[in-house]
């Protein structure tokens, strides 16, 4: 199969040619961990997500290295440790700094388990690969690409050529719109830092010159060559990281003599129906704060991957409701046709487990989640269990089931109902068709209000209504239903 990407580097669509087939490699940068993931971090873990799957399925889960690092040097991280400890908690600053770091990266592993993400094959830490940064920087130093000014060591940006060719800027137009950090230890407006000093209340770590940590850029390159090489096959994030921090990481990676990425991917920004997410437009939330209200993790997905990660993604409530009555649907067919965890490894085990060729050509064309998720209407039509592999396959693809145990849970809740429930809700259902057949609308849509307020979600396809209880289901509401 031809998977082709659109390369911000070249920008244009280019068929994907790993540089090892046996060893295809990509870096994604994470997250820093001060807080809670909000909604929008999480499309850059969900994208690349589905690359992750897309390159497993292509070229074997064994022969694709993933990495997403975990920024825990950073100055809101200090911030939230130094007004710990001022507020009596024991220990040192750096104690006190990892405790915070551990607990916000538990949090993000149980936020985006929830969405279904797999977990990268390695999360560094930026602070486990000091010595790494600092040999780069030394290196950089030795051969004229950075200097040292006031315990600051800068990079000198004139000195790469291309610098701007990723984000499509001159250095002089950067300047012209004050883009940059002027400072008096800088020999030039544009240069950035690769290490700062650090006071004796701050975490920092000797070098040769001086107690200090390192820069944002400098991390993500230090990382990227211990663990993918000096040359790997694609590197990415959302398009806020196109400048500064992707062009600078290129930029300082090339000059130490590094090949760095040859594709680049960059997702868009999200926006909560139709506006910018802020605290102060009161939009503004995190995937726990959905999670919590009873929005499903593959709900989430769901929503975020009917758009295509190369434009911008709006939430909104009316896409959450389609999205869950949807998948509740799909999810329905294959629970009555007899879908558990036993049926699929028993498909798996007869080599009836098989992609749609459709489907996977609509993933390996520049991740189009969107028309992949239109091809599975088409595969939920099929009408036998062995039909349906094709799109019981595609969910787990898409990483809408990680746990096909769900469809057993479903059928149990099912079961328990009394009769008398069952029953009641099928009678709902055989009116509300004899109406809709009548073209009685007014009596058809009253009936879908009464099934929606008992938490009742309906899948109508080919002409044949089936329904599962939902996450609101209160059969106590049957009574004078009718």
């Amino acid at each position: 199969m031809t998977i082709t990407f659109y390369n911000t580097a070249t920008r244009r669509k280019e068929p994907f040619a790993p540089i090892d087939p046996d060893n295809v490699r990509m870096y994604l940068c994470g997250p820093t961990v001060y807080d809670r993931a909000h909604l929008g971090n999480a499309r850059p873990v969900l994208v690349f997500d589905v690359l992750n799957r897309l390159l497993r399925h292509t070229y074997g889960a064994q022969h694709v290295t993933y990495v997403r690092n975990f920024t825990d040097v950073d100055d809101k991280i200090n911030a939230t440790a130094l007004a710990r400890k001022e507020a009596g908690a024991a220990g040192t600053i750096e104690e006190l700094v990892r405790e915070r770091s551990d607990e916000t990266i538990g949090w993000y592993h149980a936020d985006m388990d929830a969405l279904g993400a797999l977990r990268p094959n390695h999360e560094p830490r930026a602070t486990e690969y000091v010595d790494q940064m600092v040999a780069m920087i030394a290196q950089l130093m030795a051969d004229g690409f950075a200097y040292e000014n006031d315990g600051h060591v800068l990079f000198r940006v004139r000195q790469y050529e291309e610098y701007g060719a990723l984000s499509g800027r001159s250095v002089d137009d950067m300047i012209a719109g004050a883009r940059v950090e002027v400072a008096p230890y800088k020999e030039d407006p544009m240069d950035f830092v690769l290490w700062k000093p650090s006071s004796d209340e701050l975490p920092g770590w000797d070098s040769p010159w001086g107690r200090g940590r390192p820069g944002w850029h400098i991390e993500c390159s230090a990382m990227a060559y211990e663990l993918l090489g000096a040359e790997f096959d694609i590197h990415g994030g959302g398009n806020d990281l196109t400048f500064p921090h992707h062009e600078n990481e290129i930029a300082q990676s090339r000059c130490a003599g590094h090949g760095f990425a040859n594709v680049w991917l960059h997702n868009e920004m999200l926006q909560v129906e139709g506006k910018k997410m802020s605290k102060s437009l009161g939009n503004f939330f995190t995937v726990r704060d959905l999670l919590e209200k009873g929005v499903p993790g593959e709900v989430i997905r769901f929503v975020m991957l009917s758009t295509h990660y190369r434009k911008p993604m709006d939430w909104t409530e009316k896409k959450r409701v389609e999205a869950e009555k949807t998948l509740t649907g799909w999810l329905n067919i294959l629970q009555k046709h007899g879908y558990s965890a036993k049926l699929v490894e028993n498909l798996r085990e007869i080599d009836r487990w098989h992609a749609d060729t459709e489907f996977m050509g609509a993933l390996g064309n520049d991740l189009n989640t969107p028309g992949a998720l239109a091809r599975l209407h088409v595969l939920a039509k099929a009408r036998t269990a062995e039909a349906l592999a094709p799109m019981a396959h595609a969910l787990e693809t898409l990483g809408l089931v990680t746990d096909w145990n769900v469809l057993d849970l479903a059928a149990s809740q099912t079961d328990d109902m009394a009769d008398g429930v069952t029953g009641a809700i099928d009678q709902l259902l055989a009116e509300r068709a004899a109406a809709r057949a009548a073209q009685n609308w007014g009596e058809a849509d009253r009936l879908r209000d009464v099934l929606n307020a008992i938490g009742v979600q309906v899948t109508d396809i080919g002409g044949t209504a089936t329904w599962v209880p939902g996450p609101n289901f209160d059969p106590s509401k049957l009574e004078g239903a009718q």
